[in-house]
């Protein structure tokens, strides 16, 4: 198996892989630079040179230049300085061409003969002009960069609803697909305002737990399924998936929980489908 070190860039969560070969003694938070596509970069040392599998290798690995000296650092922050007033003046040109697109930041890579700039647009944004001003007025090489609405919060920061920073700016190096099934599968609000981040879209947490639910529904009924209890058979009004408690309203009594193992038949009744037969007239077919 091939051996890689990780290395991190900026904030950014994700961990790119490189080969150590003549570094094997770089230590975790090392600074080192590295050659990648967009000129030299300055990154931090995720992890030490270790052993991975020859799957998670795509391309062919890129070596380590060297390791960040004292000179190398000042450089690095003397351009990370200069991104904020580069933002600024970006913002002015695209004002000016009245373009209808929001910058949202600035990156130099470590030389400086990289400027990249992020931005937001609903619609596709001709640029052309504005990328030549940039240039002149740089003196550098200028990429435009558009992202969606979740990468601009990744790119932010910021603090989510829990109060804590925002997983994707932190440690969330992939963004999953999340689906409002979810938020169904958890038993939580459906509201938009309860499960939706400061990007506007579902929250990337809804998946964390999502699998836990699904595998321990398996062995419970379904919410109006009809089953037996201690206290005769009735329908099922609600599940509680941590304490694996059925609630049953069972006739002439008031509602009643039960654990799994009070209950004759906690198993889920199957999917309807095809081989149940022809549907009734009138009849709701379940949600899947």
């Amino acid at each position: 198996m091939p051996k890689v070190v990780g290395i991190k860039f900026r904030n950014s969560a994700k961990v790119y892989y490189f080969a150590p070969e003549g570094f094997e003694h770089l230590q975790a938070d090392d600074f080192v630079i590295v050659d990648t596509a967009r000129g030299q970069e300055a990154g931090r040392v995720a992890f030490v040179p270790r052993e991975v599998s020859d799957k998670d290798i795509s391309n062919k690995l890129k070596g380590i230049l060297r390791v960040a000296t004292a000179i190398d650092l000042t450089q690095m922050e003397r351009y990370q300085q200069r991104e904020k007033q580069a933002l600024h003046r970006c913002r002015d040109k695209v004002a000016e061409y009245n373009l209808v697109m929001k910058v949202i930041r600035a990156e130099y890579n470590f030389s400086g003969t990289h400027l990249t700039f992020y931005f937001t647009a609903d619609k596709r944004v001709d640029f052309r002009v504005l990328v030549k001003d940039l240039a002149h007025m740089f003196k550098t090489r200028i990429e435009l960069r558009q992202v969606g609405v979740r990468d601009e919060v990744k790119l932010l920061g910021g603090y989510g609803l829990c109060g804590r920073p925002h997983c994707c700016s932190t440690w969330l190096s992939e963004f999953r697909p999340i689906s409002i099934k979810m938020a169904k599968q958890q038993d939580l609000p459906l509201s938009p305002m309860e499960i939706s981040g400061v990007c506007g879209r579902l929250l990337c947490c809804l998946a964390y737990e999502n699998d836990l639910y699904a595998e321990i529904k398996q062995g419970m009924p379904r919410v109006g399924q009809t089953i037996t209890t201690p206290k005769g058979a009735g329908k099922v009004t609600g599940l509680n998936a941590i304490q694996e408690t059925v609630t049953v309203r069972v006739p002439g009594e008031a509602l009643a929980t039960f654990t799994l193992e009070e209950l004759d038949t906690p198993q889920q009744e199957p999917e309807p489908g095809p081989e149940t037969g022809p549907r009734r007239r009138g009849g709701r077919r379940r949600q899947k």
